[in-house]
């Protein structure tokens, strides 16, 4: 028999706010992304997020497979589409140590 085995991987998810957007916008879709954020926080999937220094663009670190991260792409999608740009990368990080 055999098996396929879902191999969990670094992802990255950037969000940059649209021109358009207000902070009352923000106001309305902030609950539903803590409560997003901590679902997979609370599976220890995310590894960091946040804003960057532009106050436009956020950027969230997680390991996931990739049937996960589209799952978690969508529903985020679906919670701020309209207010933000978003895109989820693959990344192939190498561990610092094992570059040693």
């Amino acid at each position: 028999m055999s098996q396929i085995i879902k191999q969990n991987r670094t992802w990255v998810l950037m969000s940059q706010l649209r021109d358009n957007t207000t902070k009352e916008d923000l106001e309305k879709i902030t609950p539903s992304i803590i409560e997003l954020v901590y679902k997979w926080q609370s599976k220890g999937r995310f590894i960091w997020s946040g804003p960057l220094s532009d106050e436009k663009t956020g950027m969230a670190i997680f390991e996931a497979t990739e049937e996960e991260a589209q799952e978690f792409h969508e529903e985020y999608g679906r919670i701020c589409s309209e207010m933000l740009d978003h895109s989820l990368y693959q990344w192939e990080s190498i561990p610092f140590l094992s570059m040693l």
